[in-house]
């Protein structure tokens, strides 16, 4: 018995852009890295971001909080601001644990920051969240104003996924270049 050969050439596999041993991590950085090729865009993420994650962390917690009669002595250090600490941790330690020590770092950092202005406000300073609101307002419009420097940002646009992963990729860049691994 014969086996009949086909007469259409054979074609290359389509190449595909998931690797079997990639994380998901690393599709979320590739993928935001794409999206993110304009040296100016990049310049503004490198300053943005952190001045952006910053005031939104200040504004949050300049958001009232209830007293809770069972946290007793502890109820002045919990605020919405800690729930957004344990969120974030959770996620980025899904992502990637030690990009997860780093911002948890860095969200302390944020946290010692915020407690200085609070203190400066109750001394007679400007309102923590009025600080935090002026360099919010400046930051995300610098961000958007960078973001449309880009080719495929009109398709894209300004996301969620893209704000949430900003942090971590930056700080990976961080970490790629004092060589070590995350």
């Amino acid at each position: 018995m014969a086996i009949k050969k086909s007469n259409t050439p054979n074609k290359p596999a389509a190449k595909t852009s998931v690797h079997i041993d990639e994380r998901p991590v690393d599709r979320y950085f590739r993928d935001y890295a794409a999206g993110h090729q304009d040296p100016v865009n990049k310049l503004i993420h490198y300053f943005c971001i952190p001045l952006l994650g910053f005031s939104l962390f200040g504004l949050i917690w300049a958001i009232p909080f209830p007293h809770l009669g069972f946290l007793g002595i502890y109820n002045g250090y919990f605020n919405w601001a800690s729930f957004v600490i344990a969120i974030a941790i959770y996620f980025y330690l899904k992502l990637s644990p030690v990009i997860s020590y780093f911002i948890l770092f860095i969200l302390l950092g944020f946290s010692y920051a915020i407690m200085e202005l609070v203190n400066w406000q109750q001394t007679g300073g400007p309102a923590m969240w009025e600080l935090c609101l002026l360099v919010f307002i400046p930051s995300l419009s610098a961000l958007l104003i960078g973001n449309t420097r880009e080719v495929n940002y009109p398709q894209n646009g300004l996301n969620a996924k893209s704000l949430i992963i900003a942090p971590a990729y930056l700080l990976n860049q961080l970490l790629n270049k004092l060589r070590i691994k995350n």
